[in-house]
Order: structure tokens, then sequence, then C-alpha cells
């Protein structure tokens, strides 16, 4: 998935705001992880996305909002069978730009993980592996981490 940051709050740092430019594929999953700087707030805009979020879950259609609090575990996949996309919002703005330096980093494909694993420690953010991630990806037929 790609990303565009679409607006930032430049005078009191409080939000920031990154938009999916491309679509979410079916099957995707996003690895489980949390945030120890920032909250964050996913709104789907076009498909269905599942959300995990401690002992949250939830598949959204477009409209559907879910908020994951910093140190909170969570992961996110398209659970539909048609691409999807989605704007994430960020409070306190900064890690909006994870997104870019990401996209800057699978540009000629994709990096060894020990180039994301560093870009994530830059934004304080810390993978995991729950229990319940086996059941997930079986249960949408999802496409494994790594």
């Amino acid at each position: 998935m790609t990303w565009s940051i679409i607006a930032r709050d430049e005078r009191s740092g409080r939000i920031g705001i990154a938009v999916a430019t491309k679509f979410f594929a079916v099957g995707a999953l996003v690895p489980p992880h949390l945030h120890t700087r920032e909250d964050e707030y996913s709104i789907v805009t076009e498909g269905e996305i599942g959300f995990r979020s401690g002992d949250r879950e939830a598949v959204l259609g477009a409209g559907g909002y879910i908020t994951k609090p910093r140190g909170e575990l969570h992961t996110m996949w398209n659970a539909g069978s048609t691409p999807a996309r989605m704007i994430e919002v960020i409070s306190p703005a900064g890690f909006e730009n994870f997104f870019r330096d990401l996209a800057d980093l699978t540009t000629d494909g994709a990096p060894p993980f020990e180039a994301i694993a560093t870009l994530a420690e830059a934004y304080g953010l810390e993978f995991g592996e729950p229990p319940w991630l086996p059941d997930l990806i079986a249960r949408y037929n999802l496409i494994p981490p790594g």
C-alpha cells in the first residue's frame, strides 16, 4: 500500500493524516505492532478492512473507523474480496512520515527485514507475535507477514 501525507498540524503538531493512495490488496495483512508515541485512528474509505486492537476485533466497510491507542498491539487486513483503502489519523503528528520513509525503502522491491526494523525503531514502532495471529490468518485466508 502506498501512502500520501495530506495534512499535518504544523503549528501544534497535534495531528497528522495519511491516505492510502494505492489499494490494500486482497489477503494483505499488516504485521501486528504497537505505537509507543502516538494514538492512531483508521477510517475505511473503500472495501472491507479487518482490525484487531487489543482484544477488540472488527471488520469495517466504508465509513467505519476504529481507534488504536498507543501501547496497544494491533493489526489490520483486507477482509473482503476486493481491494480496500483507508485514512490514518495520527496524534500527535510525526508518524505519518513513517509511511513516506517506508515507501522510499520499497521502491526497488521488498527490503530486508533489518531495514524495516531499523525504520520502525526510529519511529517507536514495536512488532509483536500474538497468540491469536495464526487463527486470524486462517479465518481470513491471509498472507502471513514476513
